[in-house]
């Protein structure tokens, strides 16, 4: 019986959210474009279950790249309200659309010159009337069998203000090196802080062979490595270019002679590179920029010194480039 009641609450909950799908229209496009298009910043405002969801969205967003301000409406009208500037687009969140402290205050937002976007689950409330923009997050039924707490409602809520967040990610080109920026005390913040040297792989870790190797040698210490890319050096150890396995799928796509071909006629002569003193947050910004997943390492005069991979920045794990995998 338990283990029946939590499932039928997550099966409501994921329906409600799934339901949101097909209600997302040009409001949700005119609620992004009024983000982008201000200088200020965005105004999350709430009070209630819905009040700790709009802080968490409000965090959401600082943390991404957009700057937003969690306001208390019943602070905002004792003195908080001279946080607001009229560059500020004011986003409220109640389901009822009939938070009294919040209504109260909506007035007096737009005779700032706020714009104000309303996220509630009823479009014909008093915050929706008083709002430019309308985002309806409505729920057939909330998960609470009394009917009572703020369950799929508030679930709803915050899927919505994450498909938001996610939006404007990929709107501002928002990059993983700006959580240097944003997140310096997580794991990544941390990683992005040093330099390549803490992150690169040396010595016998590093694929790599001379260029005078055969493809069939290239290919197997390629393959025992397993990094998907092979460091090709000249006689004094300098980098001379570079082969990964998209290299050789191309190849074997085009019906080419694999082991016939010498590694000079193949590689990619003069790869992107780093240098052992780099930052790990620029040499990030080389492999998103360039969409690439492994950087050779090299000194002053071009000898290989080691190799970095993008999983050795971002930790284990899935990857992508503007939302879809790539490799070069």
């Amino acid at each position: 019986m338990i283990l029946k009641e939590a499932r039928n609450v997550l099966q409501i909950e994921a329906e409600g959210i799934l339901k949101l799908i097909d209600r997302l229209d040009t409001e949700f496009e005119a609620m992004v474009a009024a983000i982008l298009n201000a200088t200020g910043r965005v105004i999350v405002s709430g009070i209630g279950k819905s009040g700790i969801i709009a802080r968490k969205i409000s965090a959401t967003l600082n943390s991404t790249g957009t700057r937003s301000l969690f306001l208390h409406p019943v602070e905002a009208m004792h003195g908080d309200l001279g946080m607001v500037s009229p560059d500020d687009v004011v986003l409220a969140m109640s389901y009822s659309g009939e938070t009294h402290e919040l209504n109260l205050m909506i007035p007096t937002i737009r005779n700032l010159g706020c714009k104000v976007i309303a996220m509630t689950g009823k479009r014909d409330s008093t915050l929706a009337k008083q709002s430019d923009i309308v985002i309806d997050v409505g729920v057939e039924k909330e998960a609470c069998p009394l009917g009572l707490a703020p369950t799929a409602s508030t679930t709803a809520l915050l899927a919505m203000g994450d498909a938001l967040a996610v939006v404007l990610i990929n709107k501002k080109h928002f990059k993983t090196s700006d959580f240097r920026r944003f997140h310096p005390g997580g794991a990544l913040g941390q990683r992005l802080a040093g330099q390549v040297k803490d992150l690169m792989m040396t010595g016998k870790a590093v694929p790599s062979v001379p260029i005078s190797a055969s493809m069939r040698e290239a290919v197997g210490e390629m393959d025992r490595h397993g990094l998907g890319a092979l460091i090709v050096v000249d006689e004094d150890h300098r980098l001379a270019g570079i082969f990964t396995d998209g290299d050789l799928r191309r190849m074997i796509a085009r019906q080419e002679p694999v082991f016939e071909r010498s590694l000079a006629s193949v590689m990619t002569p003069s790869p992107l590179h780093a240098f052992s003193r780099t930052p790990a947050y620029d040499a990030l910004n080389i492999m998103e920029r360039h969409e690439i997943t492994v950087l050779p390492i090299v000194d002053g005069q071009r000898r290989v010194q080691g190799i970095l991979h993008l999983h050795d920045i971002l930790g284990k794990g899935e990857f992508t480039f503007n939302g879809h995998s790539s490799e070069k």
